[in-house]
């Protein structure tokens, strides 16, 4: 059955050529992990996109339940924890997998950089592993205050502080951030807005780049 609809939606949609450019690439044999143990260090970037689609998915269903308000917030979360089924394992998959992702990304790009991966012509690819690094600690601190309970209350005030200390611009930041002087609904609105909607949109159009530039420049040669 499954074959019949593959073949159905091939033969109006064309979409095996597509897949074999996809399926069909070449792996270098120096990040086969069959034919070279140290391969594994290869691995972090596409374990981290792994993670990143966990998240995604996990996030879309954790929205099903939040109400980002601050009468309803953390009652909301409260109520995903012990009443929803699979609530509390989802939510944890959601919490946790945020450090796991930023920390393989780290060490992805510790791989990079000793491998020489960002040198010529692989520069422009390198600032955008930069920017998703920054796009992920920025979707880590906004989700950190949507529980909107007293840790994440304290800790959204401590990085506010703290982006308010840039020089010339920190007012402003801080201002932008907490959509207005103080941390409260308004925070926690634009917090959502830009952990749901803005830095979702921005992490997926500079992954589709970076991807697309490992396709057309191929992986780096060992050192």
């Amino acid at each position: 059955m499954l074959r019949s609809m593959y073949e159905w939606l091939d033969r109006r949609l064309d979409i095996t050529p597509l897949w074999r450019d996809v399926a069909d690439h070449e792996v270098p044999e120096h990040v086969n992990p069959a034919h070279h143990f140290s391969a594994f260090i290869y691995c972090f970037g596409g374990l981290t996109f792994f993670i990143v689609v966990i998240q995604i998915l996990s996030g879309m269903f954790l929205a099903l339940y939040y109400v980002p308000d601050i009468v309803n917030a953390h009652a909301s979360v409260k109520y995903l924890q012990t009443e929803v089924a699979f609530g509390s394992i989802v939510r944890g998959m959601h919490h946790w997998g945020a450090s796991v992702a930023i920390v393989m990304l780290f060490l992805h790009t510790l791989r990079v950089f000793f491998t020489g991966a960002y040198k010529n012509p692989r520069e422009f690819n390198w600032v955008i592993g930069m920017l998703i690094f920054f796009v992920m600690l920025g979707l880590g601190f906004t989700g950190y205050l949507l529980p909107w309970d007293n840790k994440a209350y304290f800790a959204t005030k401590v990085g506010v502080q703290i982006a308010a200390s840039v020089p010339y611009i920190g007012p402003y930041i801080a201002t932008f951030l907490q959509g207005g002087e103080i941390v409260g609904a308004q925070t926690l609105a634009r917090f959502f807005a830009l952990h749901v909607f803005f830095l979702p949109a921005v992490l997926l159009a500079l992954l589709g780049a970076h991807f697309l530039l490992i396709r057309r420049q191929g992986i780096s040669g060992p050192l």
